[in-house]
């Protein structure tokens, strides 16, 4: 794990993109209500980038709400802009009809709706997404739920500067007390900011470090000053369950463990006696450990590179009955998809040697640029190759609680493949 992240006012100073040349403002311009954007293409997708846009406002700024025009110089809708950004325009309506003064705010009600009483998700937990971005027409907002306090990460600066003044409302819906604003360091250089841009949001992360949540029984500690994104991995709540479940008393493996998730739920809802689980941040560990210790878990806990420990392991000719691969986020772009390939690749190959016969395998991909059918081809690929054969049992993503919408169907990022190994 990297060193935790340092307020945006520490941070170094980015390479400025230069700002799109302005075009001439088109015809009638004049009587639209600013700041405005038109674009050149009619588009659906949420996200629009640097050559899609025709003009813009001579006042439309970073982090600005901006009303967005058609080609044609029709109303189209309303977008959240960063004229710097990698992407540009973020588009969250795609109606005609002026924005509302209570269009957050509806939404906000939505989403809390959505988790609190049609997914019923307090039944099971203190600890779910609130808020995913696109998925609620929010984009760039990320709100995770942890006991009293919200986790909040946000990816675009007109996101950020919205963001401080939701909090009451959302305390006000979901019972929560105090709250942790962040912006994600790639975001931070993808909308190409200075750090007297980003407000660092002080009087609300003053107050938070550590809190514990309650999940299917089981209780973790959630760290938010070393914590990965928004603190935990809600995504994984239902898979966490399902394995403990399918585990049932095996012996258990858990590589890139991270702060213990599945590792716990192998022990405390699968009866698993001989658990390990294995990362290489020395502060996930510890964590983990620290979880295991909330449920009086006994858990082998190894600091190590996962591919050299795979590799003595298979050297070894140790196996397991139920492993669980769940790397972090190895494709960060399109110009890196063939590195992340191939470390997939050789990750669940060292992976699958593990497994008994008749074993459990569940492997993840939280890469949103990974797709479905391209991970499978590369796990059946390797476990063929071994001379193995993959009984499939299920595929399955992240929660409910994690919701994709029509437009934006790359934010179906997690997936998860379960299978018996033969």
């Amino acid at each position: 794990m990297p060193e935790p992240r340092p307020r945006p006012y520490n941070r170094p100073r980015p390479q400025l993109r230069p700002a799109p040349r302005p075009r001439e403002a088109p015809p009638g311009s004049e009587e639209w209500p600013k700041p405005w954007v038109q674009i050149k293409y009619f588009s659906f997708q949420p996200n629009i980038y640097p050559n899609m846009i025709a003009t813009a406002s001579d006042d439309a700024k970073v982090g600005d709400v901006v009303t967005v025009y058609d080609k044609e110089g029709r109303p189209f809708g309303h977008g959240m802009f960063n004229p710097k950004g990698r992407v540009p325009l973020r588009l969250f309506s795609h109606s005609p009809e002026p924005l509302a003064e209570d269009h957050f705010p509806k939404l906000i009600r939505l989403a809390v709706e959505l988790r609190l009483f049609m997914l019923r998700l307090p039944e099971t937990t203190d600890a779910f997404r609130v808020i995913h971005a696109d998925g609620d027409t929010l984009p760039g907002v990320m709100v995770d739920k942890y006991a009293d306090v919200l986790s909040i990460e946000t990816t675009n600066a007109a996101a950020h500067r919205l963001v401080g003044q939701w909090v009451p409302l959302l305390h006000e819906l979901l019972g929560t007390e105090r709250a942790v604003i962040r912006m994600d360091d790639a975001a931070f250089r993808a909308e190409s900011l200075l750090p007297e841009q980003v407000d660092p949001y002080t009087e609300f992360n003053s107050k938070v470090s550590e809190v514990k949540i309650t999940e299917n029984g089981i209780r973790f500690s959630v760290n938010f000053a070393s914590g990965h994104k928004t603190g935990f991995f809600c995504d994984q709540r239902d898979n966490r369950a399902k394995f403990g479940r399918l585990a049932n008393g095996r012996r258990v493996l858990d590589v890139c463990c991270y702060t213990g998730g599945f590792s716990v739920a192998a022990k405390m809802l699968g009866g698993c006696e001989d658990v390990t689980a294995v990362d290489l941040d020395e502060k996930a560990i510890e964590q983990a450990k620290r979880n295991a210790n909330l449920n009086q878990a006994r858990i082998s806990f190894i600091h190590a590179d996962a591919f050299t420990w795979m590799r003595q392991m298979q050297k070894n000719g140790e196996t397991w009955g139920a492993v669980v691969l769940d790397p972090p986020k190895l494709i960060f772009s399109r110009e890196g998809f063939d590195e992340g390939r191939a470390k997939y690749h050789d990750m669940n190959k060292l992976a699958l040697s593990l497994v008994e016969p008749g074993g459990l395998f569940l492997t993840c991909s939280c890469s949103g640029l990974m797709p479905v059918a391209e991970f499978e081809d590369i796990v059946i690929g390797v476990a063929h190759r071994s001379g193995r054969k993959l009984q499939i049992l299920d595929w399955s993503g992240a929660g409910s609680d994690h919701p994709v919408m029509s437009n934006c169907p790359e934010s179906r990022y997690l997936k998860a493949l379960w299978a018996r190994v033969w």
